[in-house]
């Protein structure tokens, strides 16, 4: 717990003999690295602090251990939050590029992959050993396995009461994201530490997450079927840029509890509990253009479906057609038939009973309200010289590598923000 409350000018009092530097980084992440290096290219010292047992623990196992570090494609479209475009000034002073200039000067190897993501070739530990051995040869310190009792602020200085005893710096950056993933240390405390400093949190839920469906859905029984689709919900934006379509037309998979993938990843950043979720099992093409063609009139609905879906897929959408209709020629379907089937292809609806939560999400779409966070130096308008940087904040990136990307930028951002 934090004691006593926290104003807009911290109060002023005697502190206690304590270790200092010129910052205090909570959380040892991609945005605190990020951060610590930054600023120790500008000659300030840092004290980084995780009570992990090793720094960058998300960044080591992303991307399936090789490090999904951002995208080409990055831009304010592909996060979602109370206010997404808040991050604007913040990704334009850190484009991908920038990242990627970052990856060469390690001797780390990258490759694009689809929708503009981009890895590295070998295992991301590499990079946060370089970061690591970059932070510390610049006179700064990573304090891992280190346990936060309290943060303090008294005249003008914040100290941690830690595990290894008490640390100050005049700023104090709050870099300790989001609690998804608890199984690589996660958890909301820096959303509460911020609230204790006068902050609002805006609740936060699980995104980047699996969808789990109720036993009453008619598509259940297709564990481990994949194909291309597209999701939406009403909580989309209406005006999407052509990169977030592409995004939203991705592999879906069915699993024994609901739907995953990436095209399901994606959609649960947009879905609230209760909203429809609609599925287009047949992106790329119109059936209804597909009916039409002379080729196909004496096929039934049936077997031209087995003909552009998995047929385990289509035989339980034909079992939501009237008999009558999945058994006759396509010839002789009438408008309103064809209009029936092309419904059932392109927008089946099914209302999802909750995701799969915490546990098995990327990301926490809430977080920190940015309302008091100046957009350009991410200092807080509330407290001086306290920060916040990556997924602590209501930013929260898509599938592909923002929100590693929002991790690097934002840390950037908050370091070069520091005055002498």
């Amino acid at each position: 717990m934090l004691s006593g409350r926290f104003s807009a000018a911290c109060a002023k009092s005697r502190l206690t003999e304590a270790p200092m530097y010129d910052v205090l980084i909570l959380g040892a992440g991609a945005a605190g690295l990020m951060c610590a290096y930054t600023a120790g290219q500008r000659g300030f010292t840092c004290a980084v602090l995780d009570h992990g047992p090793v720094a960058g623990r998300k960044v080591r196992i992303a991307g399936g251990g090789k490090g999904n570090v951002t995208n080409r494609f990055v831009s304010t479209d592909c996060y979602v939050g109370e206010n997404p475009h808040f991050a604007a000034k913040i990704l334009r002073g850190c484009p991908p590029d920038l990242v990627l200039a970052m990856l060469d000067s390690f001797g780390i190897p990258w490759e694009e992959r689809d929708h503009g993501q981009l890895f590295c070739t070998v295992q991301a530990v590499r990079l946060v050993e370089n970061l690591t051995a970059r932070i510390t040869s610049s006179g700064s310190k990573i304090l891992a396995a280190t346990k936060i009792d309290d943060v303090t602020c008294a005249g003008g200085m914040f100290t941690a009461h830690t595990s290894q005893g008490a640390i100050s710096a005049p700023r104090l950056v709050i870099a300790t994201g989001s609690p998804a993933w608890p199984a690589a240390g996660a958890t909301d405390w820096g959303m509460r530490l911020a609230r204790r400093f006068g902050h609002k949190v805006i609740p936060v839920r699980p995104v980047l997450c699996p969808f789990v469906l109720p036993d009453s859905w008619p598509l259940h029984g297709l564990s481990g079927l994949s194909l291309p689709a597209r999701l939406s919900t009403e909580s989309m934006p209406k005006q999407r840029s052509d990169v977030l379509n592409g995004m939203l037309t991705d592999a879906l998979l069915f699993t024994h509890k609901g739907l995953s993938g990436p095209a399901a990843l994606q959609a649960s950043c947009f879905w609230r509990p209760g909203q429809t979720l609609n599925i287009n099992f047949l992106p790329e093409k119109q059936i209804i253009e597909i009916m039409h063609q002379p080729d196909n009139g004496k096929l039934t609905p049936s077997g031209l479906l087995k003909r552009l879906l998995p047929s385990r897929l289509a035989a339980l959408l034909m079992d939501l057609l009237p008999k009558v209709t999945a058994e006759r020629q396509i010839a002789q379907l009438g408008k309103a038939e064809r209009l029936s089937i092309a419904a059932l292809i392109h927008d089946h609806q099914v209302v999802p009973g909750r995701t799969e939560g915490m546990g098995r999400a990327e990301a926490a779409a809430g977080g920190v309200d940015t309302g008091d966070i100046n957009p350009k130096s991410l200092e807080s308008r509330l407290v001086k010289g306290l920060y916040l940087a990556g997924e602590v904040l209501d930013v929260t990136g898509l599938l592909g590598g923002y929100n590693l990307h929002w991790a690097w930028a934002s840390g950037k951002a908050a370091a070069e923000a520091f005055r002498h």
